[in-house]
């Protein structure tokens, strides 16, 4: 099947204590997002890329496609008032019959052997997503007080979340809810099943200059 990949990126760079937005952020040379689409374009140099971007910022994104001489295939819409509703207008580009992932955009070290994993146990499975297993001690807050919980009965969950197209978009027709925090969760509120791959530990979510550097770390590393 043929492949798509909605990346979201309507982030601000509060927690940077900057102006620009973390998706634009100098991570080793050049914009975050454009190292997140790179990976996806070398995963698969033929799969439709649709970029989410609000209104605002797409002037300053083809400022940044000119001055850096980007210039792959990227379909680009407007964002929403929530996650949730970026990713429908995103969705709404994505043709029937694909096998769709959804990722974050301030996500660019995703691997090609998790992309492999996620998308080919989607395209068995309907649906799949990434992650890794907890590491840290993990305690659960009770009226109490805290008490210790199993962390083997736990994983921390990435993104790309991949999906056949017409389930996922179906899914999305419904009204927004504030406990969707993914889009597995959206799926699965219809009633989807979703599969588990190992995704890389390396595919962090920059939200933060630690965040950043680390990526910078891990960037060179690789070269």
């Amino acid at each position: 099947m043929n492949k798509s990949v909605v990346i979201v990126a309507g982030g601000k760079g509060t927690r940077m204590g900057t102006d620009i937005p973390k998706q634009f952020l100098s991570l080793a040379g050049r914009p975050v997002l454009m190292h997140t689409i790179e990976v996806f374009h070398r995963f698969d140099p033929y799969m439709q890329i649709v970029l989410v971007l609000p209104l605002d910022q797409q002037d300053y994104w083809k400022e940044l496609c000119e001055k850096y001489g980007f210039g792959l295939p990227v379909e680009i819409t407007g964002g929403g008032e929530t996650r949730f509703h970026s990713v429908r207008n995103g969705l709404s580009l994505v043709p029937e019959g694909v096998i769709v992932g959804i990722h974050d955009g301030v996500r660019p070290l995703v691997s090609g052997e998790a992309l492999a994993a996620c998308y080919k146990s989607a395209e068995q499975n309907r649906a799949a997503f990434p992650v890794i297993p907890v590491i840290d001690s993990l305690r659960k807050v009770t009226p109490e007080g805290s008490i210790m919980v199993n962390r083997s009965e736990y994983f921390i969950v990435q993104t790309p979340q991949v999906f056949y197209s017409d389930l996922i978009k179906t899914a999305y027709k419904q009204p927004y809810s504030g406990w969707f925090t993914d889009d597995v969760s959206v799926f699965e509120s219809v009633g989807g099943v979703a599969v588990e791959v190992p995704g890389n530990r390396e595919n962090i979510k920059i939200t933060g200059v630690l965040d950043l550097e680390l990526a910078e770390i891990l960037i060179a590393k690789k070269k």
